[in-house]
């Protein structure tokens, strides 16, 4: 008696140490199963975290009814220009979290909305730019900014935000004819809807704003009229607000006649 419960309890610890051998053979398994992935994972995370320190811009067109996931700008008024110092709320898509990439559609209400975004970058930066600061001072490299344009049948509207400029201070910004480059002359003039007219926010796109104590500021000017076919190219970020001032930096945007 005594020798067989002797052997049945060796049979069991025998079992039981299979057993165990057995979990710790999946579990190794398991482990080298995931490791490739787990592996994968990481590598893309640094990459995207790389991407999005070093900068770039990228841009987005939607439905202006919101199908693309941004609200619908209210319609309607006439010329105007309206400045603002709230900051940039840091959700969805544009200059928040995270940056969104190219999506298309149209709307309903035969409207059109483009948003652009980019990290201003100094020229010549290691990762190429289409925002670019000429001043890091006034505006230091990783600050963002955002465009968007809205347009339907009786209104335009061109809206900023901008994120990382310097604290309680006042820019002026306008809309300007050709794209970014090293040289800041090289985005040409202020876009005018009538040529050789008046140097202003009825003829102009005027988007002067004011930062808050983050250094976030914001502006958005509407006009009756929109842009003609490829006339209107980049934003001008300038030191002082109103006609004109020194050019600090630059973004080219896509806008749409």
């Amino acid at each position: 008696m005594t020798a067989q419960v002797d052997r049945t309890a060796g049979t069991a610890g025998t079992a039981e140490a299979a057993g165990v051998a057995g979990t710790a053979e999946a579990a190794g398994a398991g482990r080298a199963a995931r490791a490739p992935g787990t592996v994968r994972r990481r590598v893309l995370v640094g990459a995207a975290a790389l991407l999005m320190l070093t900068g770039g811009a990228t841009i987005a067109h939607g439905a202006a009814d919101g199908t693309d996931g941004a609200p619908a700008p209210d319609g309607g008024g006439h010329a105007a220009h309206s400045t603002g110092t709230g900051a940039s709320t840091g959700t969805g898509t544009g200059t928040g979290a995270g940056e969104a990439g190219p999506v298309g559609g149209a709307s309903r209400s035969g409207g059109f909305y483009m948003r652009a975004d980019g990290v201003f970058s100094p020229p010549g930066s290691f990762v190429p730019s289409d925002a670019l600061t000429y001043d890091t001072a006034l505006v230091p490299a990783a600050a963002r900014i955002e465009i968007t344009q809205y347009a339907d049948r009786t209104s335009h509207r061109v809206g900023t935000r901008l994120r990382g400029l310097v604290p309680n201070r006042a820019y002026g910004m306008h809309v300007h004819t050709s794209p970014c480059a090293a040289d800041p002359a090289s985005a040409g003039p202020h876009y005018q809807h009538r040529a050789s007219a008046t140097a202003d926010p009825v003829n102009e796109v005027w988007l002067d704003f004011r930062t808050d104590r983050n250094g976030n500021g914001e502006a958005e000017a509407r006009h009756e009229w929109g842009f003609r076919d490829g006339g209107a190219r980049s934003v001008i970020v300038h030191d002082a607000q109103g006609g004109a001032g020194k050019r600090v930096a630059c973004f080219t945007v896509p806008f749409s006649s």
